[in-house]
C-alpha cells in the first residue's frame, strides 16, 4: 500500500480533512434548533432501519429504474443521521453504498450506466453529492485518494455534459442533442457544489453558466420553466429546486431570488395541493424544505412542524414510505427532510 501523494493530491486531502475537523468540532449541534418531537425521531429510526435492511450485499437497492440515484440518496439519508463510513450504526450500509457508486464510475467520469439508465444524469448528480459528503469524513489516505479521483473525473464529465444554454438534460448534451431541463440541472449544481466544498476543483464558469440558465428560464411571475426550450409556464417544484441550487451556488440576494422565493412561497408553503408538485410531492419538498430552512428559525420552525407531521403520518408499519418512482426514493427523500436541521449534511446547511 503506497502512502505517497502528489502535491496536488495532498492539498485536496488537506481541504477534505479540514471539512471533517469542522464537523467534528461541533457543526451539527449548532445547526439544530427548536424542540424536536419524539415521534419524528422514532420515524427516522424506523426509516433508516428499513433502508439498511433492504440494501443488497453489493451496496445497492434492487430497483429496475435509477439504481445509482437511489443508492446515492439512501446513503445521504444515512449520513444525515450522523453515521459515517467508519462510525455510527449505519457505517456499514454507507460504506457499501460508497463502494457500489465508486464501482459505477466509468472512464469518462460518468457515475452510472448509460446502457441501463436512460436518465443517467440524475444518478451522476446525486452520486457527486453523496460521495462529496463521504469525502469530508474519510480518514484513510488511500480511500480519500480514490474518492478524489472519482469526483475529479465526475466534475469533468458534468462540464462536458452541460448544454450550450448552461443546463443539463437527462443525458449528456451530446447524447441528448443539447436538450436540457430544470430538475437535472439542479441535481448537477448541488453535486458540483458538494464537490467544491470537499476540495475538488470545479471550474467557476460551469456554475455561472448554470446560474444564467436558471435566470433565463424565469418567467414574469417569478416561477421557473421546465426547460429553456419551453419557457412561459412556471413550475413550483422546479422553482423550489432552482432556489436551493442558487443558494448552494452562493446566490442568496441576487435580483431574481426575491421573485422566485415569493412565487415558491405562494405555491408551496401551505404544504397542500399535490397538483402544484406535478405529481412529484417528495421531490418538491425535498428542495423547498431546504429553501425554508435557509430563511432562519422563525420561518423554519412552524413550517417544519407541519411538514414533519405530514411525513410521519404517511409512514408504513415496516418503516418505509410509498409514492412516485420507488419506496427507496420516497423513503430517502423523507428521511433527508426529517433530519435537515440536525446538521450532519453540510451541503444543506445555512
Amino acid at each position: 500500500m503506497s502512502l505517497s501523494l502528489s502535491r496536488r493530491a495532498m492539498l485536496r486531502d488537506t481541504a477534505a480533512a479540514g471539512l471533517a475537523l469542522s464537523l467534528a468540532a461541533g457543526f451539527a449541534p449548532q445547526a439544530v434548533a427548536g424542540k424536536r418531537d419524539p415521534r419524528w425521531e422514532e420515524s427516522i429510526q424506523r426509516g433508516l432501519d428499513w433502508l439498511a435492511r433492504t440494501q443488497s450485499s453489493r451496496g445497492q437497492w434492487n430497483a429496475q429504474h435509477y439504481p445509482t440515484a437511489l443508492a446515492a440518496l439512501a446513503g445521504a439519508a444515512m449520513i444525515g443521521s450522523g453515521s459515517t463510513t467508519t462510525q455510527g450504526p449505519y457505517a456499514r450500509p454507507i460504506a457499501r453504498a460508497t463502494d457500489y457508486l465508486i464501482s459505477k464510475c466509468r472512464d469518462n467520469g460518468l457515475i452510472g450506466d448509460p446502457l441501463t439508465d436512460s436518465r443517467y444524469t440524475y444518478g451522476h448528480g446525486f452520486s457527486m453529492l453523496f460521495l462529496s459528503q463521504v469525502l469530508g469524513e474519510e480518514g484513510l489516505v488511500d480511500r480519500r485518494r480514490e474518492l478524489v479521483d472519482v469526483l475529479t473525473k465526475a466534475v469533468q464529465f458534468s462540464g462536458f455534459a452541460q448544454t450550450p444554454a448552461g443546463g443539463w438534460g437527462y443525458v449528456s448534451a451530446r447524447d441528448g442533442s443539447n436538450f436540457d431541463e430544470g430538475s437535472t440541472t439542479i441535481t448537477q449544481v448541488q453535486g458540483l457544489r458538494g464537490c467544491r466544498n470537499a476540495g475538488i476543483p470545479v471550474p467557476g464558469e460551469i456554475i455561472e453558466k448554470a446560474k444564467q440558465y436558471i435566470y433565463e428560464c424565469k418567467n414574469a411571475d417569478g416561477g421557473i420553466s421546465y426547460s429553456s426550450r419551453q419557457t412561459g409556464s412556471s413550475r413550483p417544484a422546479i422553482t423550489a429546486a432552482a432556489l436551493a441550487a442558487l443558494y448552494n451556488a452562493g446566490d442568496y440576494d441576487g435580483e431574481h431570488v426575491p421573485d422566485m422565493l415569493d412565487y415558491a412561497k405562494k405555491s408551496l408553503h401551505r404544504i397542500s395541493g399535490e397538483q402544484q408538485a406535478y405529481g412529484h410531492w417528495h421531490y418538491t419538498y425535498l428542495y423547498y424544505s431546504q429553501v425554508v430552512y435557509r430563511q432562519g428559525e422563525a420561518e423554519w420552525a412552524p413550517f417544519r412542524d407541519k411538514l414533519y407531521d405530514r411525513i410521519v403520518g404517511e409512514q408504513k408499519a415496516d418503516g418505509y414510505w410509498e409514492g412516485q418512482i420507488h419506496p427507496v426514493y420516497v423513503t430517502a427523500c423523507n428521511l433527508i427532510m426529517l433530519q435537515l436541521d440536525k446538521g450532519y449534511l453540510p451541503i444543506y446547511q445555512r
